[in-house]
């Protein structure tokens, strides 16, 4: 029995990786009151400044039963957009070839999701969506030419992931890519302009389950020719769910009946990239590898794209007798961040005094003037690079 164990990494393939999109503390309050925490908000402006958008953050989560709302609040220049319309789309696409490539109008992107709203003005007859928590703050500081807009995308659309660009790759990244658009125009087919849209980056990621599934294991055995038994190999996995930088841990058992040597045994971590589109196309490369010589015996997952891990155990056994091989499926993953702890009350004291009679007299309800103060943190929308990435 041998094992072996390798950090678990990313290579060729990277799955969207979470960015905390809130979470610096607040100014110091009076000593009898807590410290409030801001909450942090993205935004983005188009070119004249005319519309900016507002979100409260750039991962949405799938959560299987369901996926985290994309909401925020456009704020527009009334003055500018006069009597035409804002309009806000989200797109999904499937980007599968470089751009210098797109010839004779053919384009290597797949529009896989697309979510249009009219933001402004709201349309009449529309049944209003209660505000978020987050839309009602915005809109009470920003004014009333700031305006909400909630999508939401299905469950069943392809998380974000981003195949990584070779040393000397020009341009955009392949993968599957989301994005939050909101322009000026007369109708939601209107071709944008660049001057008064925004565009803004987002992902749809996943994180790992909190349980640990089924411990995997595989046992293959071979026959020989003129041999009295068989060529047995059992090979297992410490777990089933990693995340990336732990050690996985392999265990190889082998029990050699035969009358044939096994001369080498190769362990690799090999990750599959399922290329979903008109047709599946599988991407295969080793992410890592480990190889062990053994002495004589006389001497004694639709479209978009599907990540895929995988444990391949090959013993070798020269060059007639061909080889045995055993493959072991894990899920590499990255944790789900812990969840922040709630805010804590804003509420000062209740004051109490004495009465004539010494009875203490305690104000029960007491309001914080400040709870809804400036406690807002905006912070300008830049685009996450990816390692290696160059600008076209």
């Amino acid at each position: 029995m041998c094992s072996e164990e390798w950090p678990s990494s990313e290579s060729e393939v990277s799955d969207s990786e979470g960015e905390p999109a809130a979470g610096s503390s607040g100014p110091a309050m009076d000593d009898s009151v807590n410290k409030r925490q801001a909450t942090r908000v993205f935004k983005k402006s188009s070119p004249n400044g005319k519309i900016t958008v507002y979100l409260g953050k750039r991962d949405f989560v799938d959560h299987i039963s369901h996926v985290d709302p994309i909401d925020g609040v456009v704020l527009i220049d009334p003055d500018y957009v006069k009597d035409r319309k804002v309009f806000g789309h989200v797109l999904a696409a499937f980007k599968y070839g470089r751009e210098d490539l797109d010839v004779l109008g053919l384009t290597f992107r797949k529009d896989l999701y697309l979510a249009a709203k009219q933001i402004y003005p709201v349309q009449p007859g529309t049944q209003p969506r209660e505000l978020t928590r987050l839309q009602e703050r915005l809109i009470k500081k920003l004014g009333s030419n700031a305006y909400p807009f909630y999508f939401e995308l299905p469950p069943h659309c392809p998380a974000s992931v981003t195949l990584q660009p070779a040393p000397g790759d020009t341009g955009k990244p392949c993968g599957v890519d989301y994005e939050l658009k909101a322009f000026v125009g007369e109708t939601q087919d209107d071709k944008p302009h660049k001057r008064n849209s925004v565009r803004l980056a987002i992902r749809k990621i996943m994180y790992a389950p909190s349980k640990q599934g089924e411990q995997p294991s595989t046992e293959v055995s071979k026959d020989f020719m003129m041999s009295p038994s068989k060529l047995h190999l059992e090979a297992s996995l410490d777990k089933e769910l990693y995340h990336h930088g732990e050690n996985i841990a392999v265990n190889v058992h082998i029990a050699n009946n035969s009358n044939r040597t096994v001369k080498k045994i190769k362990v690799s971590v090999r990750q599959f990239a399922d290329i979903c589109l008109f047709s599946t196309a599988q991407y295969k490369c080793t992410v890592a590898e480990a190889e062990s010589e053994v002495a004589d015996p006389s001497q004694r997952e639709n479209l978009g794209i599907i990540v895929q891990y995988k444990v391949k155990v090959k013993l070798c056994l020269g060059a007639l007798a061909g080889e045995l091989v055993a493959e072991l499926p894990f899920i590499l993953m990255h944790p789900k961040p812990e969840e922040e702890e709630p805010a804590p009350s804003t509420a000062r004291p209740s004051p109490t005094h004495k009465t004539e009679d010494g009875v203490e007299d305690t104000n029960l309800i007491q309001l914080d003037e400040e709870a809804d103060g400036d406690d807002i943190i905006f912070e300008d929308f830049a685009r996450l690079r990816l390692k290696g990435e160059t600008d076209a």
